[in-house]
């Protein structure tokens, strides 16, 4: 066995030495010089009978490219406190309105909704109704998240703007008052800490909204220092923006000002939230356009002047970039700490666990496709053989979002739980939606799944939230689960079987979409969840729907 890696893009190999066997495996170890900033490597296995490569993607008897070789990347590591970290989305207008702090005064283009109201999804007013929740009520809150086993809060925008889901900044000098202003965010980030949890805001890099001053200074001055923050044509009355939407003017990442305004050193708004505000890190908005318009690309410097930022003034913070497909070139510098994993968890899980008439959720023509288990792993593995591991263990795992209709009403309750199990066992960061723990519906559009949160505790559906509960908990207690490698063992039509390891310690998770042929234990196993326990040639569990998760012995 060698290990093959390219210093200075020269393939180089040394040969590895057996290390350790114990009965059942036999462990290779060897030592690699790491003299770039990232080093790729692959094994070159050879038997008597073939030779073979391994990587990313598995074994290979033929050549492979070096795409797919594993990566370890010599950069500053993420936050220690995100490794396996749960986070929870909150949607702050739709989360809980304060009884001590009440929101009354709402501006012009609101349209006032009571908390049972239901959402007026697909019209002009689905963006435009205030519910009332604010951060004060989020704060309000906070024991049921710690119950829940929560490790960090992802808010949705808290800038003021001229819609519910606040994308369009008109400010990025201060907290919505719609939500409880500055005071609010300020408390909820001091509570948040009291009880061990996070705090990370959301913020718009790629765009503003047309009411930002900086916007109306450009549109109206061409000799302002504002007019170079925008692609205006020669009219000025047209510009480039957010998906064709005129209310979401782009951003020009050209303008030096403009970078030092809002990501680039310690006077920025990346930086301002963070040490005045208590802030724990960033989700950065459509992340994948930003910096990018035509000829101009200006994205990965972008990624890491922000980076740069948060390591200047709060070295301990996270920024998570939302990325809706394949982001492995946006991972393997000193850029983002991870992504949003829609295209290497959340939409093979929807294939898998979904219907055939399960809806496409991002704009490609048709519906999504239909996966058995081995599909779903091959395309899991190909997005992860793409980045280095850290990467891959800071990628926010999610069922659901804010942008897409929640997962419960696309599967069924039945299969929602399937794919929480999924979640919490596998790597990453999972993310929880709020009111997904209780068994909040949105199905058909994105703004649907939006629904207030349902604090009538008689509404909820308690199975779930204990199901949630105990995945989260197991999660907490086994350190294999929030830090360890990952091995399939076995994918199949209908299940999936695959080992989490660290030092000592080894679960294995089997999750099973229908009824199948058991397969026959190799190893023996205590059950964590779902039982039962597992002897060495004996049947495994064959029923489903259904997950089980063992401890190795």
């Amino acid at each position: 066995m060698h290990v093959r890696s390219t210093p200075d893009g020269e393939p180089a190999y040394v040969e590895a030495q057996v290390d350790r066997e114990d009965g059942e495996e036999v462990w290779w170890r060897a030592s690699v010089p790491v003299v770039n900033a990232e080093l790729g490597y692959r094994f070159l296995l050879e038997t008597p009978r073939r030779r073979m490569w391994l990587n990313g993607l598995g074994l290979s008897t033929a050549d492979v490219t070096d795409g797919a070789d594993f990566r370890i990347s010599t950069y500053d590591p993420p936050p220690a406190w995100a490794e396996g970290a749960v986070l929870y989305e909150i949607f702050p207008d739709r989360f809980a309105r304060s009884s001590a702090h009440p929101i009354t005064d709402l501006p012009d283009w609101a349209v006032p909704s009571d908390w049972d109201d239901p959402v007026a999804f697909g019209t002009p007013n689905g963006t435009k109704q205030i519910y009332r929740g604010s951060l004060w009520g989020v704060a309000e809150k906070l024991d049921h998240l710690r119950g829940l086993g929560v490790d960090a809060l992802w808010l949705t925008p808290f800038f003021p703007a001229q819609s519910n889901h606040r994308y369009d900044a008109s400010s990025f000098d201060f907290v919505d008052p719609l939500l409880g202003g500055d005071a609010a965010l300020k408390e909820l980030t001091a509570q948040a800490h009291r009880r061990g949890m996070r705090v990370i805001g959301d913020i718009t890099l790629n765009h503003t909204g047309d009411a930002h001053p900086w916007f109306r200074r450009a549109q109206t001055d061409a000799s302002s220092v504002e007019a170079g923050f925008y692609y205006f044509e020669a009219d000025r009355k047209h510009y480039a923006s957010f998906y064709g939407v005129p209310s979401m003017p782009k951003l020009d990442h050209r303008s030096e000002e403009m970078r030092r305004r809002l990501y680039e050193g310690p006077e920025s708004v990346v930086a301002r939230y963070l040490t005045e505000f208590g802030l724990d890190g960033w989700r950065v908005d459509v992340a994948q356009s930003a910096g990018r318009y035509g000829a101009v690309d200006l994205n990965a410097r972008m990624a890491r002047a922000v980076r740069a930022t948060m390591r200047e003034v709060a070295p301990d913070a996270l920024v998570v970039a939302e990325h809706q497909f394949d982001a492995s070139e946006t991972l393997r510098g000193d850029g983002w700490h991870g992504t949003m994993a829609y295209a290497g968890f959340t939409r093979p899980v929807l294939s898998w666990l979904g219907a055939d008439d399960t809806p496409e959720l991002w704009g490609t023509p048709g519906r999504l496709p239909v996966y058995g288990g081995e599909e779903m792993v091959s395309v899991m593995r190909s997005f992860a053989a793409a980045i280095p591991w850290r990467s891959y263990t800071h990628n926010m795992t999610l069922l659901d979002s804010h942008d897409m209709p929640r997962f419960r009403s696309l599967v069924g309750s039945e299969r929602q739980r399937l794919g929480v199990a999924l979640l919490m066992t596998m790597p990453g960061m999972p993310m929880v939606f709020a009111g997904d723990e209780v068994g909040v519906h949105g199905a058909l559009h994105n703004e649907d799944g939006r629904r207030a949160f349902p604090w009538d505790e008689s509404v909820w559906d308690r199975w779930t939230l204990e199901l949630y509960r105990s995945l989260i908990g197991l999660r907490r207690e086994h350190a294999a689960l929030r830090s360890g490698g990952l091995r399939w063992l076995h994918a199949d039509k209908d299940f999936v079987l695959f080992e989490r390891a660290v030092p000592g310690e080894t679960v294995v998770v089997q999750v099973s979409r229908a009824a199948h042929e058991p397969l026959v234990a190799p190893f023996a196993a205590s059950h964590l969840l779902g039982g039962p326990d597992l002897t060495p040639g004996a049947a495994m569990p064959a029923d489903g729907p259904a997950f089980h998760v063992w401890s190795r012995v």
